[in-house]
């Protein structure tokens, strides 16, 4: 038994949440991953999972397990990949997740050049406007927008996110155009699930100011919020990146000139520095390297 694909195999399972799903993810046969779990159970003398028909759970033996399965899997994967330290080229895959916005604005590009530049390297994307439990879910690395950083995280500053209150010309004509923060309380204000979804705060001439915002819809994705404030739906807090195109045609207007929006951080979030593997590192050191060459803070605040 190739134990190190076992204990693979392990983690898979738990992590998919069944032996199929485990399957497809490794791209073995059911049936594969049923032998690589038995041969695991045996060797260890013990049940790893309690499996039914309709769901599997760790048993205490398993608890313990999955950890140390974790561990030598990124020191297996690092042990593989010493060489990238002596110039050789980085190989394997990795699971990131971030926002569409920051996917669009920041990953792809990033991305597309990494993977001509490596073709030993592999790149599953999973676009979430939610904070993830990247142990959990088996996710490397996390792109995130925020102020509010988990403790418990390492986490990387990559640059600062801009962003702009804006409304359509056809809503600003019906609605009217506010000329203070506090004149939002009275418009139908789009807001985000996961941000400022009833306070908005700024920087002005006098000061830090905020105010209570409302309206009719609230979205988790801030793309969504967007293609309604194009409908003249409603004002919205958009990252400059987003709206910039359309702000230049014309078929978005910006508001509150003199008022800024609370700037928020753009970070690369991962588990651990310890198993850091080297590919992880490879791509964070370009990811980082790629956006301070280009100078894209100061680009993508317009």
């Amino acid at each position: 038994m190739d134990r190190l694909t076992a204990l693979q195999v392990f983690v898979a399972v738990v992590e998919r949440g069944s032996l199929s799903a485990a399957a497809e993810r490794l791209d073995m046969s059911r049936a594969m991953v049923s032998r690589y779990l038995a041969e695991l159970e045996e060797w260890m003398g013990a049940r790893l999972l309690h499996r039914t028909t309709r769901r599997q759970s760790l048993t205490a033996t398993g608890e313990e397990a999955l950890q140390r399965a974790r561990g030598m899997l990124a020191l297996g994967e690092e042990m593989a990949q010493l060489a990238n330290h002596e110039g050789e080229a980085p190989r394997g895959q990795l699971r990131i997740t971030c926002s569409y916005s920051l996917a669009h604005a920041v990953l792809m590009d990033a991305v597309h050049e990494y993977l001509a530049r490596w073709p030993g390297t592999a790149i599953e994307i999973l676009q979430l406007d939610r904070t993830v439990n990247l142990v959990e879910e088996g996710i490397d690395l996390a792109l995130r927008i925020t102020n509010d950083l988990d403790p418990n995280l390492v986490a990387r500053r990559l640059g600062v996110c801009r962003s702009v209150v804006c409304a359509s010309p056809a809503y600003l004509q019906q609605q009217g155009t506010p000329q203070q923060v506090a004149d939002l309380s009275r418009h139908n204000c789009l807001t985000y699930t996961y941000f400022g979804k009833s306070l908005w705060q700024f920087r002005g001439p006098e000061g830090p100011e905020s105010v209570a915002v409302s309206g009719n819809l609230s979205a988790n994705q801030s793309n969504l919020l967007l293609h309604n404030t194009l409908l003249g739906g409603g004002i919205s807090l958009q990252p400059v990146w987003s709206v910039a195109d359309y702000l230049e045609r014309g078929e978005l207007v910006a508001l509150l000139s003199d008022y800024e929006p609370v700037q928020l951080g753009i970070y690369a979030v991962y588990a651990t520095r310890k198993q850091m593997s080297p590919l992880l590192r490879s791509f964070l050191d370009f990811l980082v390297t790629r956006l301070n060459d280009e100078r894209w803070s100061d680009q993508k605040a317009g």
